[in-house]
């Protein structure tokens, strides 16, 4: 292998991430979609499409073949939507050395399958589970490329390679913590973004902070809830990649999920929030598989269900609102 790092996607947080890569002394290979966005990287290097103002480092090179990314990277990143891994992934396979990292950046759980994105990775590139490592927490991109102090979670089951991947993206603005709770950390980044929505929903039909920490908090106990299900160590849901990635998600304008929500809180369709945020949030698509995978293990994710109902069903969120608030009431639990 030749030590250099492929970033497979040139989204926000793929681009952001590369830039972090090269600052902490590795040379990126961004393979970008369009090949116009990958010329731009390469001899401007700026990505006109997202982080437009981001002067990326020299170390950071891009192109629109894969495989030329991929071939004798040591790690690969892939930050793609994730409902799109398995498709692209079995197209990149081949071109993996047999002894890389695979970096998931990603934060969703498949439809259909459900599930999580490393054992999508897994299953589809045909590798053993402990060569996949998985980075989570409150990133929003803009922020780390503006080198504001940030914190991540680098988990993964081999230390070794959890380590490597952490002493790769460490900066003077960026600090990695390891963990080897990879159900846990997936977890924690894919419901938060379900949460965020609902967040952003209750934004704009104007309900203040009691309402938004109600959201936050008892969002938190859902999906603790499916990690203790799941095998996920609970405590996983109080650090960075539970509880920080909730609340940067939720407070925060620049979240996408969380925008998302606020449209569909004013009212617009499904269809009408897509065209306004031009960008993928997670959420919604993943709101159907996180549900899924709820009733498959018996686990009450209300919150969830509501969303789902105001993503795919057209439920009113004012409906939504009334039927959450007279459900039952039971101890406060993460139970």
């Amino acid at each position: 292998m030749s030590g250099h790092v492929a970033v497979l996607g040139a989204g926000s947080w793929g681009t952001a991430f590369a830039k972090i890569l090269a600052d902490a002394g590795r040379d990126v290979t961004v393979w970008a979609r369009r090949a116009p966005v990958a010329e731009s990287i390469r001899t401007e290097r700026r990505n006109p499409e997202y982080l437009p103002d981001l002067l990326l480092p020299a170390r950071v090179t891009a192109t629109a073949d894969a495989a030329e990314a991929i071939t004798g990277a040591e790690v690969v990143v892939l930050a793609v939507p994730s409902q799109t891994l398995r498709g692209n992934l079995a197209e990149w396979a081949g071109h993996l050395h047999p002894d890389s990292t695979l970096v998931s950046l990603m934060k969703g759980i498949e439809l259909g399958t459900t599930k999580r994105m490393s054992e999508v990775i897994v299953e589809t590139a045909g590798v053993a589970a402990d060569r996949v490592v998985v980075v989570s927490g409150p990133n929003l991109a803009p922020e780390i490329a503006a080198e504001q102090p940030a914190a991540t979670v680098v988990a993964g089951t081999n230390s070794a390679r959890a380590t490597l991947v952490q002493s790769s993206i460490r900066t003077p603005y960026l600090r990695p913590y390891t963990n080897d709770d990879v159900i846990g950390c997936e977890l924690g980044g894919a419901v938060k973004n379900v949460i965020a929505l609902s967040y952003g929903i209750a934004t704009a039909m104007g309900f203040g902070d009691n309402t938004r920490a109600m959201l936050m908090t008892r969002g938190l106990a859902e999906t603790a809830r499916l990690g203790v299900a799941l095998g996920a160590d609970p405590i996983t849901f109080a650090g960075l990649a539970g509880m920080g990635d909730l609340v940067a998600s939720c407070s925060s304008p620049l979240a996408r999920n969380r925008t998302f929500g606020e449209h569909l809180g004013r009212g617009e369709t499904l269809e009408q929030a897509q065209a306004a945020t031009r960008q993928t949030a997670e959420g919604v698509k993943s709101c159907l598989a996180i549900r899924d995978l709820a009733r498959a293990h018996g686990v009450e994710m209300p919150i969830t269900e509501h969303v789902e109902r105001i993503c795919h069903e057209g439920m009113d969120p004012r409906l939504a609102v009334e039927t959450l608030m007279s459900r039952t009431a039971k101890p406060e639990s993460y139970e």
